[in-house]
């Protein structure tokens, strides 16, 4: 079933991400720029220690349609993308080890796969049923759809800085509000996302 059955889809259309860069290129090793005194921070050619922190909690979530199609690419509207909290932006490299023969302090070390973390979403739950429409969607039968999620990380000007990029993200947990005749707090729903890649894109990639 189309995401457009459930959510009301935009018509925008994802922009592509140059490839081909080289891995200096795209860390910046060894780039730094000079800085007088007096003048204000200027983009990544300054000192780590002149750049403002960001803030955890300006950031927005948006989801775009990943399965094939007419409409992959379009953008999909789940709750607005107004998330409380996003958590698990995780990656870890297993690492193997080989062990020589007369190498005796410790052994080498070579890059493993790559696992990742589970993404959990979390909002103040409204009568909007978007993230259980899309759960009970992809655990009715649709396997296959499936949804890229870009996270925009805002500095204190609500600018946007980086944004993470999660490729063919699957629910794999729905979780509810807890109910409680005495509770004052906020109900709290929240959705859990497993997927296929964490990616760090850079403002105006």
């Amino acid at each position: 079933m189309p995401f457009d059955a459930q959510f009301s889809a935009s018509a925008s259309a994802s922009a592509s991400v140059g490839a081909g860069v080289s891995a200096q290129a795209s860390l910046g090793l060894g780039e730094r720029g000079g800085h007088s005194p007096g003048a204000q921070p200027q983009g990544r050619d300054v000192a780590e220690n002149l750049l403002p922190p960001l803030v955890p909690f300006r950031f927005h979530v948006r989801f775009r349609q990943s399965s094939d199609g007419a409409q992959q690419g379009d953008e999909v509207v789940i709750c607005s993308g107004a998330f409380a909290e996003c958590s698990g932006l995780e990656a870890t490299m297993e690492p193997k080890q080989i062990r020589a023969g007369g190498m005796n302090y410790g052994a080498a070390q070579r890059a493993g796969p790559v696992s990742f973390a589970t993404v959990v979403l979390k909002r103040g739950m409204t009568r909007t049923r978007h993230l259980w429409k899309w759960f009970e969607m992809v655990s009715g039968g649709a396997y296959a759809t499936r949804v890229d999620v870009e996270i925009d990380v805002h500095n204190a000007a609500g600018e946007t800085v980086l944004t993470w990029g999660l490729a063919q993200c699957l629910p794999v947990k729905f979780k509810a509000a807890d109910l409680n005749a005495k509770g004052t707090e906020v109900a709290v729903e929240e959705l859990h996302l497993v997927h296929e890649g964490l990616s760090l894109i850079q403002p105006g990639s």
